[in-house]
């Protein structure tokens, strides 16, 4: 599978059917108030940048980079259901990674949810080892801290 991917509008129709798609996951096993997610114009906001993975010219997944000046971080990680399996995830995650480092940091942050198996496992297989909470973040049973030196 031949994939690009490369920063695009989080407000385009594709963007934010990608993103509601994760939205929905996450729905399906946290509750809203378990959910720590951005709405789609906070990821409009200039320190983000949206990127989506596309085969041919459909949207297959997205994931966004937060310059938060001493670290990066991951937000909204998401593959299509019928992509998974496919390594559009992998590749996300090493262009994120690659973009982070060519602005210069050093470490990249997430939070996830421990209830999400193949997104903890991806980020275990990609070198990612949990930390405590970072941030803005408090700790809390429905989130999982981790991050990776670059």
């Amino acid at each position: 599978m031949t994939l690009t991917i490369a920063a695009e509008d989080p407000l385009a129709p594709d963007s934010l059917a990608l993103r509601e798609g994760s939205e929905a996951a996450l729905r399906a096993v946290y509750s809203a108030d378990e959910c720590f997610t951005f709405a789609a114009d906070e990821l409009a906001r200039p320190d983000i940048t949206f990127f989506v993975a596309r085969q041919n010219d459909t949207a297959l997944g997205c994931v966004a980079l937060r310059d938060c000046r001493d670290y990066a971080e991951v937000k909204r990680l998401f593959v299509h259901p019928q992509a998974r399996g496919t390594g559009a995830g992998r590749a996300l995650m090493a262009h994120l990674e690659n973009a982070a480092r060519a602005a210069g940091h050093s470490v990249i942050r997430l939070e996830t949810g421990p209830r999400l198996a193949a997104a903890v496992a991806l980020y275990r297989a990609l070198g990612y080892s949990e930390r405590g909470p970072f941030g803005p973040y408090t700790a809390h049973p429905a989130s999982l801290f981790m991050e990776k030196a670059l």
